[in-house]
């Protein structure tokens, strides 16, 4: 069997549904065999994306459980071995389970006048916050550059700007940081370089990289 980056870690994430509504509040990715107790990075994505329960799983919710990853939750793992990290933590702009992110913008619409809060990020949900961010340790920010996304990713970046922060920022849009995985195979592997290469290579006062196009 060929090897694949997910075979060093052990994946689970915590699922929940509110009325017609399925959500991921948090995806852990941590090595095998690693006694690390808290994650030593942190991730902020658009979304859960594609990332579900395992089979034996799939209808526990409210519990954190094994769960099979996407591919770009493949690309923080890469980086993971690269700068030696044992244990990341993903969090969302938004829980939504909802892969395609045309219909996820639309949605925040309905979820805002259903008043429900969707993103660990707002203040109603302070606690989910203060009880899964780790401060102190490298904060990836890579949520894209879609301008639809400023009003949540505005607020997710006060949230942590205070910490080590790490991304490939895109100098035009306020508050955007290129996605772990853009569609061109070279551009998947320079961000996983130059992410690497910023963690490996800076202990404090990281700093984004910011690309002009």
């Amino acid at each position: 069997m060929a090897y694949k980056v997910r075979d060093d870690f052990n994946i689970t994430g915590f699922f929940y549904e509110f009325e017609e509504f399925s959500f991921r509040k948090f995806l852990n990715i941590k090595r095998k065999n690693s006694s690390v107790k808290h994650p030593d990075l942190m991730v902020v994505m658009m979304n859960p994306g594609s990332s579900k329960q395992t089979k034996d799983f799939e209808n526990i919710l409210n519990k954190e459980v094994p769960t099979i990853p996407d591919n770009t939750q493949d690309q923080i793992m890469r980086v993971m071995n690269i700068a030696k990290l044992d244990y990341a933590r993903i969090l969302n702009l938004s829980d939504l389970r909802e892969p395609k992110s045309a219909i996820l913008i639309q949605k925040f619409e309905i979820l805002k006048e259903k008043n429900i809060y969707h993103s660990i990020f707002f203040e109603q949900r302070k606690d989910d916050f203060d009880n899964l961010f780790i401060n102190n340790c490298p904060v990836i920010c890579a949520w894209g550059v879609n301008p639809k996304l400023i009003e949540l990713s505005k607020i997710a970046f006060n949230k942590v700007k205070n910490e080590k922060i790490i991304g490939l920022k895109k100098q035009t849009v306020e508050n955007a940081f290129y996605h772990p995985l853009p569609q061109n195979n070279k551009k998947q592997k320079e961000w996983v370089d130059e992410i690497s290469k910023i963690i490996k290579n800076t202990n404090i006062n990281l700093q984004p990289t910011i690309r002009n196009s």
